[in-house]
């Protein structure tokens, strides 16, 4: 009865499952029984199984079946399901692997989810302190949730769960670039830079002992993979993303003013923190090491535990149109350093790039000179606001009761 109920809701919804399927004869079928309970809109992708998965799989009907050879990766097998899914018309699809390390009994949560949270990217989130997890399994986890809390400012509890649940519009009006198990992170990030809501359910899994345990990872060449794909999306997100972000923020937003007001007061932090925040902020905002100065900065403020939201507002003291004033005024605070070497620039028409690498070293003492007392001059006006804004709150509160 249950069944039925959720089949509805699948076609409601237009939800389908995706199943990248490589020489899983022993588990497909059941894992295929186990869906079709839920639901008839399935999708398995063969991709270029050597066993007998094909042969399984024709005696199977009313299901789309994609079979190709050769093997070409997962992250090919979900590209062609998500194309084949968005041709049937569907506006979501969940993902689950064929292992049968997922319980197609998980499939409400993600519909019930679905149902509360509108369009979203839903990830499956495994326990991973049952002591059946592999080591590399955690290790690998724990390393993936920290890079995409650096990428996307969101903080997940399992990135490299393959239980998920798609919003598929998204993802049709993206050029994805990746073939392999590193697929599963460029999308989940991209997804979050289109501006996807993300959340989390908690499902179940199972990991066979050992000697049982099938696996098509290869912990060298893919981890390497992954590396690398998560480099290039921390560049992306420092040097593009997160300007973006900063930008539309101030110019698409009118109510820009009373939202920064609303994080600054926000509760849960103390006065220090936050100006700590806002302080360091301006001190990497004209630190010398111009074009890594967010990639340093977010990176050390997530050590530190500090707001990062108000770190990048106030690293942008260094916009482009404030340039030319920190750099001149970084050769003023260079001068005294330099002795009968330093220099006098004209603001107007000696502040050029060919001036600045001349005297380069004058610049740098100036330029971290000027990052301490920008910092220093910011954590004092942030204390000050912040102290005068509960004060008048009080006096209010006060003048209300009588």
């Amino acid at each position: 009865m249950q069944g039925e109920m959720y089949k509805k809701k699948f076609d409601a919804l237009k939800v389908c499952v995706i199943i990248p399927t490589y020489n899983n004869a022993g588990t497909i079928l059941q894992v295929l029984e186990s869906v079709r309970h839920y639901t008839n809109n399935i999708i398995v992708v063969n991709d270029g199984s050597t066993d007998k998965t094909a042969v399984l799989l024709q005696e199977i009907n009313n299901i789309e079946i994609i079979s190709y050879t050769p093997n070409r990766g997962k992250g090919w097998a979900l590209r062609t399901g998500f194309s084949k899914a968005i041709d049937l018309g569907y506006h979501f699809a969940i993902t689950i692997d064929s292992d049968g390390q997922h319980f197609a009994k998980d499939l409400p949560v993600f519909i019930e989810k679905l149902e509360q949270e509108g369009s979203a990217l839903i990830m499956g989130a495994r326990n991973m302190d049952q002591e059946s997890v592999p080591g590399k399994s955690s290790f690998g986890n724990k390393f993936s949730n920290f890079w995409y809390k650096v990428e996307t400012g969101i903080k997940l509890p399992d990135t490299q769960t393959g239980f998920r649940l798609y919003p598929l519009e998204p993802i049709g009006k993206m050029r994805l670039f990746t073939r392999k198990y590193e697929l599963e992170i460029e999308v989940i990030v991209r997804l979050a830079w289109a501006g996807v809501k993300v959340v989390s359910v908690p499902i179940t899994v199972y990991y066979p002992p050992a000697d049982e345990r099938v696996t098509h990872f290869r912990p060298f060449k893919d981890f390497t993979r992954i590396s690398v794909v998560n480099t290039v999306l921390v560049a992306v997100a420092f040097f593009y993303t997160w300007p973006r972000n900063f930008f539309r923020f101030f110019f698409r937003n009118k109510n820009w003013k009373q939202d920064i007001k609303n994080i600054l007061l926000k509760s849960g932090e103390t006065d220090i923190k936050k100006a700590n925040a806002i302080a360091f902020g301006g001190f990497m905002g004209i630190f010398p090491i111009w074009g890594f100065q967010l990639l340093v900065g977010i990176s050390l403020a997530h050590f530190m535990r500090l707001n990062k939201t108000l770190f990048v507002i106030a690293a942008h003291v260094s916009i482009p149109p404030m340039i030319p004033f920190i750099v001149f005024l970084s050769f003023l605070m260079g001068k005294p350093l330099m002795g009968e070497r330093a220099v006098n620039l004209n603001f107007t028409n000696e502040l050029t790039l060919k001036s600045i690498g001349i005297h380069l070293e004058q610049y740098i003492y100036g330029a971290i000179i000027l990052s301490v007392i920008v910092a220093v001059l910011f954590w004092i006006v942030t204390m000050l606001f912040l102290k005068s804004y509960k004060k008048t709150k009080t006096l209010l509160s006060k003048s209300k009761e009588f």
